[in-house]
């Protein structure tokens, strides 16, 4: 049967099945807080091998301890850094033993200023971290994916890639996340004929770190509440299902496409 033709009616039908990652590595990066680690700890309970990634090594290693120790490695890497992201892809295939097959590119940095006022070498550094840093990454785990004719990158955009964040002033994270958004629309229409899927991930309002300063704040709390069709931010445990679909099997036929997951933020 070919795999254009239907099953047949008495085929067993197991829909969870293509979401397991049993034997396959996956590489998740700025995995030391937030959403981060949240995406390693649902790549691992379906089975991958983690290669967990990020600068603060101490945090990594936390992390290691309260999965078990077992099937993850901890990298410390710097992801604006060449150097390091070679090391890191070149460590995540040694683990693997010669394999790597999922990568979340999920670093980043932001932070709020008014564009007027925003220096052209913090532009230059939120754009390096993250779209230069999430590319190059792409790159060389890419590499080892076409080899193999098989794998799956997952990029973390963001809604503000797809919306202006205004009235918050965030030129340089809206920019560099556009562009995450288009890179991953070319990187997977190029390689997908390869065998490599590269899909990205674009979260709405979501606690972490990085936005911790805004959920803090009674205002930033009503910025959301008010605007998002939903009435209220995410929880974290609500990217795991689109992360795993992307990340796996499940998403076979999916790629160059950006999953909003966002209370409904951008269908205003």
């Amino acid at each position: 049967m070919s795999s254009s033709e239907p099953a047949a009616l008495s085929d067993p039908v197991d829909p969870f099945s293509p979401f397991r990652l049993d034997g396959r590595v996956a590489v998740v990066t700025g995995a030391s807080s937030g959403l981060g680690a949240r995406f390693a700890r649902v790549l691992h309970a379906a089975g991958a091998d983690v290669v967990v990634a990020a600068r603060r090594v101490e945090r990594l290693e936390e992390l290691a301890v309260s999965l078990g120790g077992t099937r993850v490695t901890v990298v410390a890497a710097d992801v604006s850094v060449d150097a390091d992201c070679e090391r890191l892809v070149a460590t995540a295939v040694e683990a693997g033993g010669g394999r790597l097959d999922v990568l979340v590119n999920n670093a980043g940095i932001g932070e709020t200023v008014r564009a007027e006022d925003e220096s052209i070498d913090r532009f230059r550094q939120v754009v390096d971290v993250n779209l230069s840093a999430l590319f190059l990454l792409s790159q060389l785990a890419g590499r080892h994916m076409i080899e193999a004719r098989k794998g799956s990158i997952v990029n973390i955009a963001s809604i503000l890639g797809l919306v202006g964040s205004s009235p918050l002033k965030q030129a340089s994270y809206c920019a560099s996340k556009g562009g995450v958004v288009n890179l991953t629309r070319e990187l997977g229409a190029q390689w997908a004929r390869k065998g490599v899927r590269v899909n990205a991930l674009a979260p709405g309002w979501f606690p972490s770190e990085m936005t911790a300063e805004m959920w803090a704040d009674e205002s930033g709390q009503n910025f959301v509440t008010t605007h998002c069709p939903m009435g209220r931010g995410g929880r974290e445990d609500e990217l795991d299902g689109a992360l795993l679909f992307l990340a796996s099997d499940a998403s076979s036929y999916v790629t160059g496409h950006t999953l909003a997951v966002d209370g409904g933020w951008i269908a205003r």
